[in-house]
């Protein structure tokens, strides 16, 4: 493992971002407190979906360096368990202060290596900071419960205890929000972390090691391991000392994980696909519900697992909500992120690919193009977000999710109708619900197979909140209090004083 001081991206990148600290940059991994590089020509390059011009070559570490991650993390783990709570608070409260100290460097730093307007990764950083201010507050609670005894002249306590050393697997849609609001919750539990960003956006990950060791984690504590998932991840998935692993990404490679954790009996967090349904019903508010329907649909590009997929309006007021959400797509915006348009650039070249094939096949089987349904103009990677109508239950697009900004709408006459098309999925992360009645809305909110709803608007999530699906769509929460429970391990203990 070659150690060196950390690489600065290229001059080109420099001047695009115009970054207030530059020494945000980095393109080598963190591992163990220190920036190292993966030996001799073992490097990948990140680009620019806007443009597709190269912005870093960044390390790619090996599964040598993997392992020595993971040593570094167990080595840290004695010291950073032991710290009092409220130490390992401190710290946290650091890291956030000095997140939102940088939040627009770190913005641009995401926007173009993942392409999501301006405003857009303006918020994720928010969002991403939000995850640590709050456990940092939760790290200050452990959970010590006192119990009634059963037993004569016996004391019961309930501890909970960090399990170990934390794998943390990010996306590149989110690419800095997903790993705090895993990392903090970890790091607060008294587990420490080694993650691995997607190596389509790791320069977000290696901004936030930067603040975190500037903040003052320990050597160890948090490490960032970059390279390609099966290098850096297989071996994790082999080391008995990695106790847990969290993933956000497709609900493919969440099985995967799955297998490949049953033989060390990992403890496993899966944030999985979404493939969410937008319910209209003909009492709804129909301006309020068209411009919900935008927001879930087209934020971050539709590349969104909380995006909704599928639209299923009631036949009664179906030709005006399909007109006027046409209306409202084609007036969208579409270019380079820093331009902070409406709808960004796709991530790569297989994201194009399904939202062309889908549009195909829809269209093959009856569905009318109300707008979009074609490459934009803007560049190989960006596609008109379309509005599809007239969508029939057999289309891909029904069945699969599109990740990418194409809407298909199809009407319904009954609400059993509705409830039983929303939920003939196997995945289960949120749905959409407008209606005025508030019957409907509890029938529907307990119906509906999902571990989130949202009646009557679009934004639900935040650091308070249990974020998670059924179904396919994943395994336990994040955010909020239960994000910690699967960082923890239960222990009672039975005390007789003699």
């Amino acid at each position: 493992m070659a150690q060196a001081m950390p690489s600065i991206a290229t001059d080109d990148f420099l001047h695009a971002v115009g970054l207030a600290d530059p020494s945000l940059l980095r393109s080598f991994a963190y591992v163990g407190g220190r920036w190292i590089s993966g030996g001799a020509a073992r490097t990948f390059a990140v680009t620019d979906p806007a443009t597709g011009s190269e912005l870093a070559e960044v390390a790619a570490l090996d599964g040598a360096d993997s392992r020595a991650a993971v040593d570094a993390a167990q080595a840290a783990f004695a010291g950073w368990s032991g710290l009092l709570p409220q130490a390992r608070s401190r710290i946290l409260r650091a890291w956030y202060e000095r997140i939102v100290a940088h939040a627009e460097d770190l913005a641009r730093i995401m926007t173009l290596e993942q392409g999501k307007p301006i405003s857009e990764a303006r918020g994720e950083i928010d969002y991403a900071a939000s995850f640590i201010e709050f456990y940092a507050e939760e790290a200050k609670r452990p959970n010590i419960e006192s119990v009634t005894s059963h037993l004569p002249d016996a004391e019961v306590e309930v501890w909970r205890e960090p399990v170990g050393v934390a794998a943390l697997i990010t996306p590149w849609n989110f690419p800095s929000a997903m790993l705090t609001r895993k990392a903090a919750a970890a790091l607060a539990a008294g587990c420490t972390v080694i993650a691995h960003p997607s190596a389509e956006t790791p320069l977000s990950a290696l901004a936030l090691a930067e603040l975190a060791e500037r903040a003052g984690l320990p050597a160890g504590v948090f490490n960032v391991v970059t390279g390609k998932a099966a290098e850096v991840v297989g071996p994790w998935m082999d080391d008995a000392r990695v106790r847990a692993v969290s993933f956000t990404g497709s609900t493919g490679i969440g099985k995967l994980l799955y297998r490949q954790g049953a033989e060390t009996v990992k403890r496993l967090v899966l944030e999985l696909g979404g493939h969410a349904p937008f319910l209209m019903f003909a009492d709804a508010d129909l301006d309020r519900a068209v411009d919900e329907a935008v927001k879930a649909k087209f934020a971050t590009s539709g590349q969104d697992c909380l995006g909704a997929n599928r639209f299923f309006v009631e036949r009664g007021v179906y030709d005006e909500f399909c007109r006027r959400f046409a209306e409202r797509t084609a007036a969208l915006t579409v270019g380079p992120g820093m331009d902070d348009p409406d709808i960004g650039p796709l991530m790569n070249e297989a994201a194009v690919r399904k939202q062309q094939a889908h549009v195909a096949d829809a269209v093959a089987r009856g569905a009318r193009v109300l707008a979009g349904g074609e490459l934009h103009p803007a560049g190989p990677l960006f596609f008109a977000p379309t509005v599809l109508a007239d969508v029939p239950a057999d289309a891909q697009i029904m069945g699969e999710e599109t990740f990418g900004p194409v809407a298909a709408i199809a009407p319904f006459d009954t609400e059993a109708e509705a409830l039983d098309r929303a939920n003939a999925t196997e995945y289960g992360l949120i749905a959409y619900l407008h209606t005025q009645d508030p019957r409907r809305i509890y029938r529907l909110s307990r119906a509906l197979e999902f571990g989130m709803v949202a009646v009557n608007r679009t934004k639900v999530t935040g650091a308070p909140i249990p974020f998670g699906g059924m179904k396919q769509s994943g395994l336990e929460r994040e955010g909020s209090r239960l994000g910690l429970e699967a960082f923890t391990e239960v222990k009672y203990v039975c005390r007789d004083w003699a």
